[in-house]
């Protein structure tokens, strides 16, 4: 199959670097192996009582109650979508196309919050929507990756050709945008671009023991990718820009199974199209600073958990239709959100059953689409390391 590239792109992915990734061979060594449907990955489930309050177990793991439920939700999906063959590309009822975008969400609520958020992320005309003093409070929780205004001559020189990855995230390759703008047409449907993707399942290949230590790392055990190959190279580009430009803001981090590996794709109530990446997503079980048995996934993890978790929740948004010219929209947006327990972000979108973690959940951004997962498959290019589950 042809794919048109735009140019703009080919320049860019001629000159950047990017990062070298090392994953564990199979058992065999002779590359990666797969976990196809074999549900024997998957550790039992059950839930004892026991004095002392109710704990989920896992095989010869435990997991604690404060961690159980979001953990458990994984797993069920899991079992429920996987099958003996490989199953059809999920496909969402299209009811959503005929939400009106002009109505807000409940006041306060996640989502609400959340939206006031997006907002100030948008076109001056969403900001000045927000109250200041929130505003203030939510901005301060910032720390972006790309700075959040472009230059004046910016614009510009994009439409001549793009130059850095400051303006990838600014205005992305067409495809990107097309992407941007389906969400948009269509109501908020995430049906629609999950009608961007190959119906063609992909099974999980087996990358860094995920098969040696029973690990399902992904919601389901098979995954699919763009048609358009530029949209699997830009999100690979995305997770590869996050581990390059986090340091600036004290976020290190690395592309693995323990740590940066996944987002969640979602459409805002407004329409536009983001992704919540979670970092720091298995910490090493640790009697002191982290004494929780995570389960089969976090065997081998050397995270530290420490205060670079406030951090793990990083935020893309698309560019808002309107901003190639010189009214309305708003360019694209990489930004961590810091969830510090003294800030906002942390009071209002962290639930109190993970907040220990400090995970803040897409749902509360908009409708869930695809988890977007990036896996250090060997000698690919970066995207075909994409697996949309």
């Amino acid at each position: 199959m042809d794919y048109i590239i735009s140019d703009s792109f080919k320049n860019y992915l001629s000159c950047y670097r990017w990062p070298v990734s090392n994953p564990a061979r199979s058992a065999s060594g002779d590359g990666p192996a797969f976990l196809g449907s074999d549900l024997s990955l998957l550790p039992p489930v059950r839930l004892r009582l026991r004095k002392g309050g109710m704990r989920l177990t896992m095989g010869s793991s435990s997991l604690s109650l404060k961690l159980a439920f979001s953990f458990s939700v994984s797993i069920s999906l899991a079992v429920s979508l996987a099958s003996s063959s490989p199953p059809s590309l999920p496909k969402i009822p299209s009811v959503l196309a005929f939400k009106s975008f002009s109505q807000p969400p409940p006041p306060s609520s996640p989502r609400s919050f959340a939206s006031n958020l997006l907002a100030l992320l948008g076109s001056p005309d969403d900001s000045s929507a927000v109250p200041v003093s929130e505003a203030r409070e939510i901005a301060s929780c910032f720390r972006f990756l790309v700075p959040f205004s472009p230059p004046s001559s910016a614009k510009n020189e994009h439409l001549r050709r793009c130059q850095g990855a400051n303006d990838m995230i600014w205005w992305p390759p067409e495809s990107v945008m097309e992407l941007a703008c389906l969400a948009i047409d269509s109501g908020g449907d995430p049906a629609v671009i999950q009608g961007a993707l190959d119906p063609t399942p992909l099974p999980v290949p087996d990358v860094e023991g995920l098969k040696k230590d029973k690990c399902q790392l992904t919601s389901t055990p098979y995954g699919y990718r763009f048609v358009n190959w530029e949209l699997n190279a830009y999100f690979a580009f995305l997770f590869e820009l996050i581990i390059e430009r986090g340091p600036s803001v004290g976020l290190n981090v690395n592309l693995s199974r323990y740590d940066l590996f996944h987002g969640h794709l979602f459409i805002a109530d407004s329409g536009r199209l983001g992704i919540l990446f979670h970092a720091r997503e298995y910490p090493e079980y640790n009697k002191e600073s982290f004494p929780y048995n995570m389960g089969y996934c976090q065997r081998g993890s050397t995270v530290v958990y420490d205060d670079s978790m406030n951090l793990r929740n990083i935020l893309w948004l698309a560019p808002q239709p309107g901003n190639r010219t010189d009214a309305g929209g708003s360019p694209g947006v990489l930004v961590v959100l810091d969830a510090h327990p003294d800030g906002i972000i942390y009071k209002e979108l962290v639930p109190q059953y993970v907040d220990t973690v400090r995970t803040i959940f897409e749902d509360d951004f908009g409708d869930h689409v695809a988890d977007v997962n990036y896996l250090n498959v060997r000698s690919v290019v970066p995207g075909d390391r994409i697996f949309m589950c």
